[in-house]
């Protein structure tokens, strides 16, 4: 499937996606400040905010939110988990082509798990122009790392997906803590952002069969599956879980901040 169209796909996952997705560490946030200057009231734009999972933290340390989200019921979803915030605004809308009323109204641009499903060649550009001089662009995803000691299940199950022809490909590996994907590279070419940041965090979370199926509808290669290898999958899932202990399998997250700033 095309970028866009899988892009479009989380839109039909909105009733769960608040409930099955990962929360982002505070000290996040805390670098982010640290790095932006923890202004008490900075004027944020959010792309993508999905349901609001990184809007909420931001509007709960003082910032005005304006949150861009191209799905009409994940924005519907947003502004529900956020009507007792002040300060923030859904939009419904594709950051790709929104235009504000006016340029260079924000001190932030701010992406979580979002940046990159936009358009490569235009969302630098974008971005610079939203920022006001000096302002900063941070983005990050929440992406699954294995550690050494990691759990077994995620290899373990993969026949599963070979099987029902959905295979990781053939170069695919799990990165490690430490090792997700570093953008200085392409921040600086775009000539837009220097003062280059990177930070990793590293969490775990545990998951009952429920809670892991439920985090599975929520990524786009597995909303896009046909009804009858989820069912497979699925099925499969329940019945090795079942077999352990505590029924329980850990998934540990990863996700490198990326801390830019605006260029006059």
């Amino acid at each position: 499937m095309r970028r866009d169209d899988l892009r479009a796909t989380f839109d039909s996952s909105a009733a769960a996606y608040h409930g099955a997705r990962p929360r982002y560490p505070v000290e996040l946030f805390d670098a982010l400040d640290e790095y932006a200057g923890a202004a008490s009231a900075a004027e944020v734009l959010e792309i993508g905010p999905g349901t609001g999972i990184a809007t909420i933290p931001l509007a709960e340390r003082g910032h005005r939110v304006t949150a861009i989200e191209i799905g009409e019921r994940l924005s519907a979803r947003a502004r529900a988990n956020t009507a007792g915030l002040g300060g923030v605004s859904i939009v419904h809308g594709s950051f790709d082509d929104w235009e504000p009323s006016r340029w260079g109204m924000f001190d932030r641009v701010v992406a979580a798990t979002a940046w990159h499903w936009l358009d490569p060649a235009t969302k630098y550009v974008r971005a610079h122009r939203h920022l006001r001089p000096l302002g900063t662009l941070a983005f990050w995803s929440a992406l699954h790392v294995v550690p050494d000691d990691g759990d077994t299940f995620f290899a373990d199950i993969q026949p599963v997906y070979d099987e029902i022809g959905e295979s990781l490909p053939a170069d695919h590996t799990f990165p490690r803590p430490g090792e997700l994907a570093d953008h200085t590279d392409e921040i600086v070419a775009s000539g837009l952002f220097n003062q280059v940041h990177v930070r990793h965090f590293d969490w775990a979370i545990s998951y009952d069969a429920d809670g892991y199926i439920a985090l599975l509808e929520t990524f786009s290669g597995h909303i896009s599956m046909d009804r009858w290898k989820r069912d497979r999958l699925y099925g499969e899932i329940r019945q090795r879980l079942d077999r352990r202990p505590d029924r329980r399998l850990r998934r540990h997250w990863g996700a490198a901040l990326h801390l830019a700033r605006r260029m006059p």
